[in-house]
C-alpha cells in the first residue's frame, strides 16, 4: 500500500449554515480523500486521510474553494495516525453539552441561482414566496437552537416531502442541508385576509398586489416581522400610511424591484450599489434625484431616501410591476415590530387594510438594517451602519482577550444588548427605544433567546449611569436575580468610545470626540459635545462644547425654539432677539427668563442640542415629529455651500477646555439681521463646528494627548460634519477612527459598556 497521511483541521469563523461541509465534502472527494466533517461546539472538524499530497492539496485549496457565506478565521491543524478509511461522509452535528456554543448564521438575501428557479415557469418553484437554498434564506429568524439544524427552527413544521428531502439528504445538491429548504408541495404557504383575519378569495400574491395598486395599505408577514407596505407612487397612499401609523415627517424607506429602478429614484455610487445588492439587503441611504419619482409624502424635507432590494422571494414578487413601494416597519410608533399573525391583527388592525400572512413561524423578530457609504471610500471601509439588524445580527464582532461573559444592556433611545462569548462579541438586532411595556417585553425576550443560543450567563451586566433609564433598571434586575453577577455603570460617552476602540480591536489611550443629544454626565449635567481621553478602562474629559440652559429640559428635544431660547440667552443675555423665533417669540422670552433662574433648565453641553437650536434660529425646525429631525434639515439646508468663515473661539473652563459658540452665535444673529439665507449660515455653521472641535483636538494633543481620535455619537450620522472632521483630523496627522460595523449613534453603546466592564475586570 501507497504511503498515506491523515489529519484533523478544525476550521472556526462563519463556518455553519452557510454551505461550508457540503464544500469541503466536494473538495475532498474531487481530491479522492476519505474522512469526515462535522459540526461542533469548536468549530467544524474535518478529519482527512489519503496520500500525502492530496491531503497538503486540500489544507492549500481551502481557503479558496469557500462557499460564498463562509469566512475562515483559522485552520488548526493535528496529525492523526492513518486508520485505512474509505470514503468522506459528512456526520450529523455534535450533541451534547457543547451544541449552545456554535455560531448563529445571520438572515441572507435570496440568491441568483433561486432567483433564476423563481422566475423559471419551468421550474417546480416557480413564483414560490419561501424559496430557498444553503447559500440563502431566513436564518437567525427561524432558529429556536442550536447546532442549526431544521428540527430546531421554525421548519421542523412542515416534513419535507420526497423531492424536498433528496436535494437535502445529498451532500452534491445546492439544498444539502439547507434547513429552511421547501417547496409548494410542502413548506410554508401564503394567506390574504381582511383586518378580522378572515380570508378573501382569489390567489394571495395577486390579490394582495391588486390591494396595493388600488391604493390600499398591506401588511406583509416578511422575514423577521411584518412590514406595512403601498404603492409609493400614490400621494394618497402614502398620506395614508403616515397618518395611520402616526409617522409625522419621518421619511419612509422604500423596496424597489431592481437596481434600475434605484437609480431612477437616487444617485448610486459603485460602493453603494454593492452593498444594495448584496447578501445582507440593508436599506441605503440615497441622495435623491431631482424631480423625485415618488410620491413627495415618502421622505419630505430630506435631500436622502432610504431604499432596499427585496432580500426575499416573496418582496421580489411583491414589488413586480411597482416602481416602488414603501415599506416600513409593522408597528405603531414606539411599539415593537409585530411577528405573529394573530398578534399583527390584533395591533395593526386599524392600520392595514388587508394582511399578507405566511405560516413560517418568526422565531426572533429582526428590523431592517439601516446603513450609509462614505463617499471617496471602497470596500468595507466605505460601511457606515445606522441600524445594525436583519442581515448582521446576530453575526459576532471580535473581542479579543477571553473575557468573562459580559452583557451590555444599552441605552434608552435605539436600544440593543451586546453579549460576549470568549473572543467574541454578539451585538444583538435593533430593539428600539425602551418607553413601554411592549418594547420592554421584546427585550427581555431577545436577551433570553440569545443567551440560550449562546449557551451563557452574563458575570458582568453593564450599563449607563442614568437611574432612570428603563435599559438601567432592567440591568439591577437581572443581577439581582442571579447569584454571581456583578453589576457594572459605564458614563454614556465612556461607553461611545469604547465602542469606536472595541470596533477597531483596541483598548486606547486615545481621545475620543463623542458628539450627540442627550447623555447622563457624572456632574448630573447633560453631556453631549466632550473630548475624553483615556482607554477602556478609565476616562476624563479634557474639553466640552460651552454649556447653556436646556429650557423645559425634555420638552426642548421636542420643541427646539426652547433650545435656541437657552442658547440665545447663554449667548447674549435677556436682551436677545426673541423675535427671531417667529411665533414662538413671545415663549421663548418668558423661558428664557425662567432659565436664567434655574427653573427647569438643566445645564447642557450637548452638540446635538445645539444644532437643534441654530435649526431653530433659521426657522428650519421649530417643533420636530422624529428624533434629530432639526439636526438632518439643517445638513440638508447646508448642502454642499463653502458658508462664512466663522473663527471658533477657545476659553478656559473648570479644569476643561471649552469650546466657545456665542461668538458664532452672534455672527449667525447677525447673519439673519442682514438677510443672510438660511442654507448659507447652515454651511456657516457647520464650517464652524468641524474648525472648533479640530481645533480642540490640536490643543489635547500640544498639551499631551496621543494622535489618535475616535469619532462617535448620533451626531456622527451627520455627513458633513463626520468627513469634514475626519479630514480636518487627518490633515492635522491624527489617526483617526471611525464606525463602520456598529452604529455611531446609541445602537453602539452597548458593545462599548460591555468592552468598559471587561477590562475593568483586567481580563481585557
Amino acid at each position: 500500500m501507497s504511503a498515506r497521511a491523515a489529519i484533523r483541521l478544525t476550521a472556526t469563523g462563519r463556518v455553519q449554515g452557510v454551505g461550508f461541509r457540503p464544500g469541503v465534502f466536494r473538495l475532498a472527494e474531487e481530491l479522492g480523500l476519505a474522512g469526515s466533517v462535522q459540526n461542533t461546539a469548536r468549530g467544524v472538524v474535518i478529519e482527512l486521510e489519503g496520500p500525502p499530497g492530496a491531503v497538503r492539496a486540500f489544507v492549500a485549496r481551502l481557503p479558496g474553494s469557500l462557499p460564498c457565506l463562509a469566512r475562515l478565521d483559522g485552520l488548526r491543524e493535528e496529525p492523526l495516525a492513518p486508520a485505512g478509511r474509505a470514503g468522506f461522509a459528512i456526520l450529523p452535528s455534535e450533541e451534547g453539552a457543547g451544541e449552545g456554543r456554535a455560531l448563529i448564521p445571520f438572515d441572507v438575501a435570496t440568491c441568483p441561482a433561486c432567483l433564476r428557479e423563481l422566475r423559471d415557469p419551468a421550474d417546480r418553484r416557480h413564483r414560490y414566496p419561501f424559496i430557498n437554498c444553503t447559500l440563502c434564506g431566513p436564518r437567525y429568524t427561524i432558529i429556536e437552537s442550536v447546532p442549526y439544524d431544521r428540527p430546531r427552527t421554525s421548519m421542523k413544521k412542515f416534513p419535507l416531502c420526497a423531492r424536498c428531502r433528496r436535494e437535502y439528504e445529498d451532500p452534491r445538491d445546492r439544498r444539502h442541508h439547507a434547513q429552511p429548504n421547501a417547496c409548494p408541495e410542502c413548506g410554508p404557504r401564503l394567506t390574504l385576509t381582511d383586518p378580522g383575519g378572515r380570508p378573501l378569495g382569489g390567489d394571495p400574491l395577486e390579490g394582495a398586489r391588486e390591494r396595493l395598486r388600488a391604493g390600499q395599505v398591506l401588511a406583509v408577514r416578511g422575514v423577521g416581522g411584518f412590514h406595512l407596505a403601498v404603492d409609493a407612487c400614490s400621494a394618497a397612499a402614502v398620506e395614508r400610511l403616515r397618518r395611520r401609523k402616526r409617522r409625522g415627517g419621518k421619511p419612509f424607506a422604500v423596496l424597489a424591484p431592481d437596481l434600475e429602478a434605484v437609480r431612477r429614484l437616487a444617485a448610486v455610487s459603485p460602493a453603494e450599489a454593492a452593498l444594495l445588492e448584496g447578501e445582507r439587503r440593508p436599506i441605503v441611504l440615497l441622495g435623491k434625484r431631482r424631480p423625485f419619482a415618488l410620491a413627495d409624502g415618502v421622505a419630505p424635507g430630506n435631500p436622502r431616501v432610504g431604499a432596499m432590494l427585496p432580500h426575499a422571494p416573496l418582496h421580489h414578487l411583491l414589488v413586480e410591476g411597482f416602481a416602488a413601494l414603501v415599506l416600513t416597519s409593522g408597528n405603531l410608533s414606539e411599539e415593537p415590530l409585530a411577528r405573529d399573525n394573530d398578534e399583527a391583527l390584533q395591533r395593526l388592525g386599524g392600520l392595514a387594510d388587508a394582511f399578507l400572512l405566511h405560516d413560517r413561524d418568526i422565531l426572533m423578530s429582526c428590523d431592517d438594517s439601516v446603513a450609509c457609504v462614505r463617499p471617496g471610500r471602497a470596500g468595507e471601509d466605505a460601511l457606515s451602519l445606522v441600524r445594525r439588524s436583519r442581515g448582521y445580527a446576530p453575526d459576532p464582532l471580535p473581542f479579543p482577550g477571553g473575557a468573562a461573559c459580559v452583557l451590555g444592556v444599552g441605552g434608552q433611545q435605539k436600544n440593543t444588548f451586546c453579549l460576549t462569548r470568549g473572543e467574541r462579541a454578539f451585538l444583538s438586532q435593533h430593539v428600539g427605544d425602551l418607553e413601554n411595556l411592549e418594547t420592554e417585553a421584546h427585550f427581555r425576550r431577545c436577551l433570553a433567546h440569545l443567551e440560550g443560543l449562546l449557551g451563557v450567563e452574563p458575570e458582568l451586566v453593564a450599563c449607563d449611569l442614568h437611574p432612570d433609564y428603563l435599559s438601567t433598571r432592567l440591568a439591577e434586575e437581572l443581577v439581582a436575580a442571579r447569584s454571581g453577577s456583578r453589576l457594572v455603570r459605564v458614563q454614556h460617552h465612556h461607553a461611545h468610545l469604547g465602542a469606536c476602540l472595541a470596533e477597531h480591536e483596541l483598548t486606547g489611550p486615545a481621545l475620543g470626540l463623542c458628539l450627540d443629544g442627550t447623555g447622563y454626565g457624572p456632574d448630573g449635567t447633560i453631556w453631549g459635545g466632550e473630548l475624553l481621553l483615556g482607554d477602556l478602562r478609565e476616562v476624563r474629559r479634557v474639553a466640552r462644547l460651552r454649556p447653556f440652559r436646556l429650557p423645559g429640559g425634555e420638552a426642548a428635544v421636542r420643541e427646539p425654539w426652547r433650545t435656541a431660547a437657552g442658547a440665545l440667552l447663554e449667548a447674549l443675555g435677556e436682551g436677545a432677539p426673541w423675535g427671531l423665533l417667529g411665533p414662538e417669540a413671545g415663549r421663548a422670552e418668558l423661558v428664557a427668563r425662567a432659565a436664567g433662574r434655574g427653573v427647569n433648565s438643566p445645564w447642557t453641553s450637548s452638540l446635538g442640542r445645539l444644532f437643534d437650536a441654530v435649526s431653530a434660529l433659521l426657522g428650519l425646525c421649530r417643533r420636530q415629529d422624529y428624533d434629530a429631525q432639526a439636526a438632518v434639515v439643517l445638513e440638508a439646508a447646508a448642502g454642499s455651500l463653502p458658508g462664512p468663515a466663522w473663527e471658533p473661539a477657545l476659553r478656559a473652563g473648570p479644569g476643561l477646555l471649552e469650546l466657545d459658540f456665542a461668538p458664532m452665535l452672534r455672527e449667525l444673529v447677525a447673519g439673519l439681521g442682514r438677510g443672510a439665507p438660511p442654507e448659507e449660515l447652515a454651511a456657516g455653521f457647520h464650517a464652524w463646528a468641524v474648525a472648533g472641535l479640530a481645533r480642540v483636538c490640536r490643543e489635547a494633543r500640544a498639551a499631551g494627548a496621543p494622535g489618535r481620535v475616535a469619532l462617535s455619537g448620533g451626531c456622527c450620522l451627520n455627513r458633513r460634519l463626520e468627513d469634514g472632521l475626519a479630514a480636518a483630523l487627518e490633515a492635522d496627522g491624527f489617526e483617526v477612527l471611525l464606525h463602520r460595523r456598529v452604529p455611531a449613534n446609541d445602537g453602539g453603546l452597548s458593545l462599548g459598556q460591555a468592552a468598559v466592564a471587561a477590562a475593568r475586570q483586567g481580563r481585557r
